[in-house]
């Protein structure tokens, strides 16, 4: 007579894809700080010790739910150590320079799936708030009090460039050398960084 087991599951083969899926449910809905590894091993239904078995910490858990395959700190680290007023340049040639090389396939696949797909933007916009740029937020918003508004205007700008120039393919904009575009699109990137915002128009 067999017996049948209780509790949570060990590893199996499928154990990894579902948390993976567990994970981008919650990730999507709570983001980084406002998710548990409990919470996503207890709707994968399997031991929170397995899941840092698999994945390590909960940042190496987002991205791979993300499908990142990049450490976020290849940008975090020139944007940490570029004056305020380099950040676009700094922002931007991280960026591209990753982009016109071995990210490209994965990145294209990335923007189609979370921001063209059957993903979650949700995801997205958590790692960059949460993840990517927390530290650029708060060095823009202790000098004008506005550091999320900007890190919204800056994501605008730069995935308007990413698409444009690796999805959409616009010419000339798409052949040009990784140090042409940084030159032409960090200056107006910058003015979202440092320089003065429009006030809103309030009724």
């Amino acid at each position: 007579m067999s017996v049948r087991r209780t509790g949570r599951r060990s590893g199996s083969p499928d154990t990894r894809a579902e948390i993976l899926a567990a994970a981008r449910a919650r990730f999507a809905r709570g983001g980084l700080s406002g998710t548990t590894v409990r919470a996503i091993a207890d709707e994968a239904g399997v031991d929170p010790a397995l899941v840092h078995h698999y994945f390590g910490t909960k940042q190496q858990l987002y991205l791979a739910a993300l499908a990142i395959p990049v450490d976020p700190e290849v940008v975090r680290e020139p944007l940490r150590e570029a004056r305020l007023e380099d950040t676009a340049r700094a922002l931007l040639t991280a960026l591209l320079t990753m982009w016109d090389g071995p990210m490209q396939d994965a990145g294209l696949a990335l923007v189609r799936t979370h921001l063209g797909g059957d993903g979650d933007p949700a995801l997205v916009r958590h790692f960059l708030l949460e993840i990517a740029l927390p530290e650029l937020i708060e060095r823009m918003d202790a000098r004008t009090g506005d550091g999320l508004l900007r890190a919204n205007l800056m994501v605008a700008q730069v995935f308007g460039l990413i698409v444009a120039r690796y999805v959409m393919r616009f010419e000339p904009l798409a052949s040009l050398p990784t140090d042409a575009a940084v030159a032409l699109a960090a200056p107006p990137l910058q003015s979202v960084i440092t320089g003065p915002l429009p006030t809103p128009a309030t009724d």
